[in-house]
């Protein structure tokens, strides 16, 4: 399997918006909690307060993990800045349509940030049709890809 194969079913089996959940670590104090993300330009963006305790995580150490239903991303979390100052205004758009609820409900413009995720590293856990398990790693940097039978 080549980069561009294992890219689309990771495309695939994220889709448009998922709730993952989000693994950040700073000074040895992990934390996990779930995010609503969107996903376009090959990235992985959520918006968060600017004041709660995952975001000053992220303000000290960007290296995160994420995950949905046997997909794993480890990367690099970067703040953009307000989620109304995004040039094109994509992210507000898209959370919108896919996460209504949340967006009508937590759209504080003042305070809510859009950080940014650019995979690093991705496991997939998948089965075959006859439910046979295999792993796929997709390393994003090199666009090497590493499909093997889970026993």
């Amino acid at each position: 399997m080549n980069f561009t194969e294992a890219k689309k079913i990771y495309d695939e089996k994220l889709g448009d918006f998922k709730i993952m959940a989000l693994a950040s670590c700073v000074d040895n104090y992990p934390m996990v909690r779930n995010v609503s993300c969107v996903f376009y330009n090959d990235k992985i963006y959520f918006k968060t307060d600017k004041n709660f305790r995952k975001t000053q995580q992220l303000y000290k150490n960007g290296r995160v993990a994420m995950c949905f239903n046997g997909v794993q991303v480890e990367g690099i979390a970067v703040n953009k800045g307000l989620v109304i100052e995004e040039e094109g205004r994509v992210f507000e758009k898209k959370y919108k349509e896919f996460l209504w609820q949340s967006y009508n409900a937590y759209s504080h413009v003042d305070t809510e940030i859009l950080i940014e995720v650019t995979p690093k590293f991705v496991e997939i856990w998948d089965e075959d049709k006859n439910r046979n398990a295999y792993q796929i790693f997709i390393d994003f940097d090199t666009k090497e890809v590493v499909e093997k039978p889970y026993d």
